[in-house]
């Protein structure tokens, strides 16, 4: 608890409140929110989005690392020493987060609403992003990471980048979950 109330201080601090609109910094919040209340339905949802975003980020900082270019995005601040490096050393949660999302799952097992509340809590979050500074580009809620393009009218843009991580990220990795893990105890009773 007290390392989330220090990394979401210091997140609000250095990059605003804007931020936490990112898939995979509310997936922090909402993965100890779900570990504190035993709800295997919102650690579920944010395993079916993390795995692999967190997956495309360490291959996003580790592809920079080494020819100096992203291949992906969404890791800029990390290479930008205008920011403390103590401060951007605290993103290698996109490590961690992954280990204890599927140390969760193998003890409570996966509840197979996952895919659908987080096609929800993304729907949300890509939403409210629209109404933030376009510059920042908080979830590529303005430009897409692949063709760099901004789609017209916004909610197309929108309802475009939900449906991609819908479909082509959330959906697979929900089957894959689904097939690996239990159901929860008390959901396979029903």
């Amino acid at each position: 608890m007290a390392f989330l109330i220090f990394w979401f201080a210091v997140y609000w601090r250095y990059w605003g409140l804007a931020n936490f609109l990112h898939l995979c910094d509310t997936a922090v919040i909402l993965t100890c929110i779900g570990l504190w209340s035993n709800s295997v339905l919102l650690v579920s949802s944010q395993a079916v989005s993390s795995l692999v975003i967190d997956f495309a980020w360490l291959v996003d900082a580790t592809w920079t690392i080494v020819t100096r270019h992203h291949l992906i995005g969404g890791t800029e601040y990390l290479f930008d020493a205008t920011y403390p490096l103590w401060v951007r050393l605290l993103s290698l949660f996109h490590l961690a987060l992954p280990v204890v999302l599927l140390w969760s799952l193998r003890r409570a097992g996966y509840d197979r609403r996952g895919w659908a509340l987080q096609c929800g809590i993304t729907l949300f979050l890509y939403s409210a992003s629209r109404f933030t500074a376009p510059e920042k580009n908080i979830g590529f809620a303005f430009v897409d990471p692949f063709f760099h393009h901004s789609w017209k009218p916004a909610a197309l843009h929108v309802a475009f980048t939900v449906l991609f991580l819908a479909v082509v990220v959330f959906l697979p990795t929900h089957l894959i979950l689904r097939r690996i893990f239990q159901p929860p105890k008390a959901l396979a009773s029903r």
